[in-house]
């Protein structure tokens, strides 16, 4: 039971989990105020651009059946409303990240007699067979 318990620690306090969680919290948040957003500003905007309609009420009823398409029509509003959200704000992180440090490429070691490229470790020059100083970059 003991081993049980101390696996799922491992695994529930690994950093990935713990990243994960704090995203789900973070996105839960951030739907709350996208949601307000399209329900409370975007909607009543777009039925005064179309009309005056209240795109919650939108609805047809059949037999004892009621469709709400227009809570439909919210939430796909909603969905790509959180879409460009996520989206603006994962190309503004990438843009704040910054870029790794290039390394200058390293300048190859010739042989001091022939000048040509020799392997940093070589001790004997490959092609004129003098024998090399040690190399004292490494």
């Amino acid at each position: 039971m003991k081993k049980l318990f101390n696996e799922f620690k491992e695994f529930a306090f690994r950093g990935n989990v713990l990243d994960m969680a704090i995203g789900i919290m973070i996105g839960g948040a951030i739907t709350a105020i996208v949601t307000s957003l399209v329900n409370d500003i975007f909607m009543p905007a777009l039925g005064l651009l179309v009309g005056k309609i209240d795109f919650t009420k939108l609805s047809v009823t059949i037999g004892d059946a009621t469709i709400a398409y227009g809570n439909f029509i919210t939430a796909v509003i909603d969905f790509l409303l959180v879409a460009i959200c996520i989206f603006l704000v994962l190309k503004l992180l990438v843009k704040m990240k910054k870029p790794a440090p290039k390394e200058e490429p390293k300048e190859p070691r010739k042989c001091p007699y022939c000048f040509g490229e020799v392997h940093d470790e070589a001790t004997k020059c490959m092609h004129c067979g003098s024998d090399l100083p040690a190399d004292e970059t490494k």
